[in-house]
Order: C-alpha cells, then sequence, then structure tokens
C-alpha cells in the first residue's frame, strides 16, 4: 500500500511540475515579448500582456513571494531545492525572480519611454 502512495505522489508531483513549467514558460515568455513589442509598435499587445504579468505579480506579493503551485507541490515530497516544484534548470529557479522581474520591469520602462516618444520603436501614441 505504501508504494502504491508514493507512486501516486510521484504522479502528482509530476503533474504539478509541468503546469508550474508550463505556466512559467507562458508568463517568461510574455514577459521577453514585452520590449520586441513595443519595438514593433504593438503597443496594444504589449500592455496587454504587461497587465497579464501584473496580475502574476499581485498572486506572487499576496503569497509571500511564492507561486501558489509550490505550496501545492510541496504536499508530494520533502524536497526543497529551488527547482523541485518546477522542470527548470537549478541556477534558473534560484534567480528566476531576479532575472524575469529584472527584465519585467526594465521592459515596462522602455514602454513608458516609448510611449512618451523617448524611445524607438512605438509606432503610435496609446489611444
Amino acid at each position: 500500500m505504501e508504494a502504491s502512495r508514493q507512486s501516486e505522489a510521484a504522479s502528482s508531483l509530476r503533474r504539478i511540475k509541468l503546469l508550474h513549467t508550463v505556466v512559467w514558460f507562458v508568463l517568461g515568455s510574455f514577459v521577453l515579448a514585452i520590449p520586441l513589442l513595443v519595438a514593433l509598435g504593438h503597443q496594444r499587445i504589449a500592455l496587454a500582456l504587461i497587465a497579464i504579468v501584473a496580475i502574476e505579480v499581485v498572486v506572487l506579493v499576496l503569497n509571500r513571494f511564492r507561486c501558489p503551485l509550490t505550496d501545492v507541490a510541496a504536499q508530494y515530497t520533502d524536497d526543497r531545492q529551488a527547482n523541485f516544484d518546477i522542470y527548470l534548470p537549478l541556477w534558473l529557479a534560484r534567480y528566476n525572480k531576479q532575472i524575469f522581474g529584472t527584465l519585467y520591469v526594465a521592459g515596462i520602462l522602455y514602454a513608458l519611454l516609448a510611449w512618451w516618444g523617448a524611445a524607438p520603436g512605438w509606432a503610435n501614441a496609446i489611444q
């Protein structure tokens, strides 16, 4: 019976890690796309991505800067390495918030500069 529970826990953990990785990939792609979209003049799409990522930031802040999926994954393992809950290399999982937080803020600043006409790539003012 114990082996069955361990197998079920391992299976649940794999599903959570996969979901967490997919969500991370989508949001990380949004962060990387923001300055590119701004440079191409797609300000509305860039603003939409900024808003979507901002929702995730609020979720993280409300959850003590932890993804809620981390707490769910923690129920299925005693492992607490930075990547126990996601399929990322350890170094990236460890510094994920610093790396993507910096890129997100830089993307927002670039968008604001472009909106105010101080940066290249903003085809039209926000309407």
